[in-house]
């Protein structure tokens, strides 16, 4: 069966210099494009060697999509294309189990290379803060449910608008609530809503026609 590599971009300049630089590394592979996060789901449960994941699309934003993945595909290789240019992002992007993380900005040389680490089992990131973050690794403990209502709080929805979106109980959606509050050591929404900012991943001015 041949390699699927699937590219996740909602801008299409962006997918198709991907898919040069992906061609130059798996040159027999098939390459599968995707405009969403949802679209580039179905294509990974169908099998894929790689995945190159944008952190904003219509239907995602930030670093939850990675968390996402990494939980229901541990051994998949998440290679994150943004055009985030903030060190934090990459260490963040690092400590939640991307295997790599390229900026919008990179010569198509710097994207072979680090595709090409990717494919030798390494990973690739440009300079980054080294230490952990604590509070990442408590967002990191919850569960994908806990995760979404923990978006949801930072949207700002209330309990029963949170039970209505996710067809749970009120009660449901408090129980989750708590262990959300427990997990992250938290006391309030507006500490909860803090720490969930850590996720949110700052869209810069990357222009797809300079790419």
């Amino acid at each position: 069966m041949a390699q699927r590599i699937i590219i996740a971009d909602d801008h299409p300049l962006f997918r198709t210099a991907l898919s040069h630089a992906v061609a130059k590394v798996w040159p027999d592979a098939e390459i599968v494009e995707a405009s969403s996060a949802g679209e580039a789901r179905r294509e990974v449960e169908q099998g894929a060697e790689a995945l190159l994941l944008d952190l904003h699309m219509e239907d995602s934003n930030g670093l939850s999509t990675l968390m996402d993945f990494r939980q229901d595909h541990p051994a998949l290789p998440v290679i994150i294309v943004s055009a985030s240019e903030d060190p934090r992002v990459y260490a963040a992007a690092n400590q939640l189990g991307a295997a790599a993380f390229i900026p919008k900005s990179a010569s198509l040389d710097e994207m072979r290379e680090a595709l090409s680490c990717v494919r030798e089992g390494d990973r690739w990131f440009p300079d980054s803060e080294d230490e952990t973050d604590d509070d990442l690794a408590r967002i990191a403990s919850l569960t994908p449910a806990q995760r979404r209502i923990l978006g949801q709080l930072n949207e700002g929805l209330l309990n029963k608008q949170i039970a209505y979106e996710l067809d749970i109980s009120e009660a449901t959606v408090k129980a989750h609530i708590t262990a959300i509050f427990r997990k992250l050591g938290v006391v309030n929404r507006t500490q909860a809503v803090l720490l969930a900012g850590k996720l949110i991943v700052d869209q810069d001015t990357a222009d797809p026609a300079e790419a």
